[in-house]
């Protein structure tokens, strides 16, 4: 009795275990009947396998029916049969599938209509784009476009599905209401895009006046444009088409100009599922559910590129996220199937003591092992996170510094392939200019060697093959003269530079080369961060244990967070000041250290900065030896004095303020631009402007990194101000991607070039701008009372100024004088704004306003002639009589007569 209880009872376990292993099966099946396969159903697919990634408990079978009715047909009613939760159907045709759907939905299987309706009500959900909308929203769009009227092609869908139908009445009804459009002809594609190819010639040669062409697809659009093209019509053309699909479908087509807008056609696959799940949850649900379109044109169509972009990388996360999850789950179902081991083991020991005690020590030792296992992977984890933080860190720390080193390669770069253009279109070269501008090459093809041997520098550290060179020298000597070596500079700047040691010599064995860069790149950046009257003090001191060398400034200091940074690779503070690399302090840091030293940084805002470099010391025997005096060059000081340039060019009638603060670049524009123009150089936007206000230049050019205010804000100065509103601004940037480009239009910028430039383009630029603005002032000339014609900011000028004649007219001592301090500006920069805007001197645009405030006078008053001169501002009405007939060869009388 006892042997068959157990027996029953071991049955039992087993098959409690056979039961718990089991993978458990979805809880639905649904079946998608899709009517054929093409790009715009594999976006519909791809959302419908996204969202069904948050919902694991549902099976998904995809049947394809490749446009044949009948076989759909078949398929739907074969479904009604099978053990399927809910359908999900895209019919192929409305009318020939209603019948089947009704069927199917009248047996109790819950339909879901996807895309497409069918003739009938008796379905369970639809969900699609509405169609008649979005025919509507194209007819209403191509309205907008064409407000002067247009003739239509409209190619169609065949006309037997609802898509088809709906699109045609939609457009058809939103071109009601435009009386200046009209659809002239019309193709429907019966057998396919072979309809296109083989009606759509004959069409457009029988409608010459045809100007859209507005398609029920964008494959059907893209093929006409095809069609057009082969013909030579497809310049004349404005292509409309529906779906929106991204990269090989209507989206790429918009952004590569074959199609001018496509109206999104939501696929609804992830509104479908969500659909489904609701009805086999028994939870509320939208019968008619309506997609939105949206209209994709040249304006939105990189923005929505991008976001399907993000999208698509947002799938493959869920996708790798999923299968984490399904591998989670496999390991969480092994781990309860143990689980369910030990709960049935110890049911089973309770009537079993004797097999209680080895159940519960292998149970014991497994928990053991498991919690190894989870404290190992926990450890992985964690180190595996640790190496991605830093790998992440690493290439944001490389990519910034690439994006740094190619701007600071951009500025030598134009110096070497701009001289070199030009003296390669020169017919005659002069030896002197040559030799100049090889000078100009030279010098800035070893700024470019000097970079390049930075990076060399640094891969030898990453790689820890540099080695130290150690020679026996004076240090007193060697730091003295690279001190030296920044005295013209310190004058140029007026900088108090000293080098202070209380000793004559310091034998020390060290290797020059890496220390050299240590105390020309530290001392260099002191001149560059130290306002001219400011000072850079360089001090060695010693003790029996060590050398300390200090090299201190009161220029602008830095932050906290400069502090902090200062010695990481690629980081540069104060970046509106230099476009430094970013290796500078980092490579100086690691010379030190191989040296078995250390630079100590502090400094503060607005107060100035102290590096103090300090090396270990022994004064033994070998250091006080005989020592090497002579010390190589391993840099070049550059010592060009910063000073304002005035060039005047006797023949030239335009002046030109040119704003650029490498000196190289400045003086070789103002050599290349003096031939033609007036210049006026300077190094920084503050200097620049107070020029821009002296001279109120015909033109400006400027870089965009300058020191304190940057090329942007000056242009939307200069821009700002009335006085100045009128000069046309070229910016000059190593910064040429399309976003700098973007910024700098907005500010206000007529021309935006990018390092290295060609010289020719940039003077075609600069010739091109001030023919512009001469013929504006040709034109103002001509309608001088009517300032609508001028830009925003020189309208509202002009309309002020007029305003200001016509509220002192009658003030017979109205002068340039008067007027212009009450705009609040200097007599000589109204003469040459008005001068730039209307070609004309500011006493003939009075005389102009008088004259033409008295011919109204003449033709809509009774007053005499007398009265209309005290009116306009004569003393004397016989002054104003012959002034009068001056202008226009009759007296104001005969004017008026006539």
């Amino acid at each position: 009795m006892k042997l068959a209880f157990v027996k029953y009872l071991f049955c039992a376990f087993l098959c409690f275990l056979f039961s718990c292993s089991e993978e458990q099966e979805p809880k639905y099946h649904i079946v998608f009947a899709q009517c054929c396969h093409d790009s715009w159903r594999d976006v519909m697919n791809s959302e419908m396998l996204r969202e069904l990634a948050f919902h694991p408990d549902i099976k998904l079978e995809i049947l394809e029916s490749y446009g044949d009715t009948q076989k759909q047909i078949e398929q739907i009613r074969e479904l009604s049969k099978r053990k399927v939760d809910l359908l999900i159907i895209s019919p192929n045709e409305s009318k020939p599938l209603t019948s089947a759907i009704e069927e199917v939905t009248k047996s109790g299987l819950p339909v879901v209509l996807i895309d497409r309706k069918v003739n009938s009500e008796l379905y369970t959900a639809f969900v699609g784009a509405d169609n008649y909308e979005i025919g509507k929203t194209a007819g209403k769009y191509i309205a907008n476009q064409f407000k002067n009227g247009g003739n239509i092609i409209e190619v169609k869908l065949f006309m037997t599905t609802s898509p088809a139908i709906e699109r045609d009445r939609g457009f058809h009804d939103a071109i009601a209401n435009a009386p200046n459009l009209k659809i002239i002809d019309a193709i429907e594609t019966v057998n396919g895009l072979e309809d296109v190819q083989k009606h759509l010639p004959t069409i457009l040669k029988k409608h010459p006046e045809a100007n859209i062409i507005f398609a029920h697809t964008d494959l059907i659009a893209a093929t006409s444009y095809k069609i057009t093209k082969e013909i030579g019509r497809n310049k004349q053309l404005f292509f409309v088409g529906i779906d929106g699909i991204p990269e090989t479908g209507g989206i790429q087509n918009v952004k590569n100009g074959i199609l001018d807008a496509t109206m999104l056609y939501p696929t609804g696959g992830m509104e479908a599922i969500q659909t489904a799940v609701k009805i086999l949850k028994k939870q509320h649900f939208e019968k008619d559910n309506r997609l939105l379109t949206n209209v994709i044109n040249s304006e939105n169509v990189d923005i929505m590129l991008s976001q399907i972009k993000k999208i698509k990388e947002q799938q493959v996360d869920i996708e790798r996220q999923a299968l984490k999850i399904t591998a989670l789950n496999q390991t969480f179902s092994s781990q309860r199937n143990r689980l369910y081991f030990t709960t049935a083991l110890l049911t089973v020991v309770v009537l079993l003591g004797a097999l209680l005690f080895f159940l519960l020590r292998e149970k014991q030792e497994s928990n053991l092992i498991l919690e190894e296992q989870n404290r190992a992977i926990l450890e992985q984890k964690n180190e595996i996170e640790k190496v991605s933080n830093l790998a992440r860190k690493a290439t944001e720390d490389k990519m910034r510094f690439y994006s740094y080193i190619s701007h600071e390669f951009k500025t030598p770069l134009s110096l070497i392939l701009t001289p070199t253009e030009d003296l390669l279109f020169q017919k005659s070269i002069d030896a002197k200019e040559t030799r100049s501008t090889l000078q100009l090459i030279q010098k800035n093809a070893n700024r470019l060697l000097r970079l390049v041997d930075q990076l060399l520098e640094l891969r030898k550290l990453d790689a820890g093959k540099m080695e130290l060179q150690l020679v026996k020298h004076d240090l007193v000597a060697f730091v003295k003269n690279i001190v030296l070596d920044f005295n013209v500079k310190a004058k140029s700047q007026h900088i108090d530079l000293q080098f202070i040691c209380p000793f004559q010599n310091l034998p020390f064995s060290f290797d020059a080369e890496k220390l050299d860069k240590v105390f020309f790149n530290i001392i260099s950046n002191a001149f560059k961060y130290t306002p001219q009257g400011g000072l850079i003090h360089v001090t060695i001191l010693k003790n029996v244990e060590k050398i300390e060398i200090t090299i201190a400034d009161n220029g602008i200091g830095m932050n906290e967070d400069d502090k902090a940074h200062a010695f990481d690779l690629f980081y540069r503070g104060n970046q509106n000041i230099s476009f430094g690399t970013g290796l500078g302090l980092a490579l100086s840091q690691e010379f030190v250290n191989l040296h078995g030293g250390e630079i100590i940084l502090t400094s503060e805002k607005g107060k100035g900065t102290t590096f103090k470099i300090v090396l270990p010391y022994r004064q033994t025997a070998e250091n006080m030896n005989e020592i090497t005096v002579d010390f190589p060059k391993y840099h070049i000081v550059q010592n060009e004095p910063v000073v304002l340039e005035k060039r005047i060019n006797k023949s030239a009638d335009n002046t030109i303020v040119l704003i650029e603060d490498n000196i190289d670049l400045n003086h070789f524009l103002q050599d290349k631009l003096f031939q033609h123009y007036n210049i006026v150089a300077t190094h920084t936007a503050e200097n620049g402007w107070d020029e821009i206000l002296a001279h109120i230049p015909d033109l400006i050019i400027s870089d965009v990194m300058l020191p304190e205010m940057d090329g942007y804000t000056l242009t939307q100065k200069v821009k700002n101000d009335f006085r100045t509103s009128h000069i046309p601004v070229v910016l000059l940037t190593a910064k040429g991607q399309i976003e700098n480009q973007i910024e700098g239009t907005r500010a206000g910028a007529d021309a935006y070039i990018s390092k290295p430039f060609n010289q020719q383009l940039l003077e075609e630029k600069i010739k091109g701008l001030l023919e512009n603005r001469d013929r504006m002032r040709r034109r103002f000339s001509n309608e001088v009372m009517n300032p609508s014609h001028a830009q925003k900011g020189e309208r509202k000028f002009l309309v002020e100024f007029e305003t200001l004649i016509e509220k002192n007219i009658k003030d017979s001592s109205l002068s340039v004088e008067k007027l212009s301090q009450e705009l609040g500006m200097s007599r000589v920069q109204l003469f040459r704004k008005i001068s730039a805007l209307t070609n004309k001197n500011v006493t003939d645009y009075i005389a102009e306003f008088k004259l033409q405030k008295a011919k109204i006078l003449l033709k809509n008053s009774d007053k005499n002639i007398a009265e209309i001169a005290y009116e306009t501002g004569f003393n004397n009405p016989s002054y104003f009589t012959t002034f009068f007939k001056q202008k226009t060869n009759q007296t104001p009388s005969e004017w008026r007569n006539g």
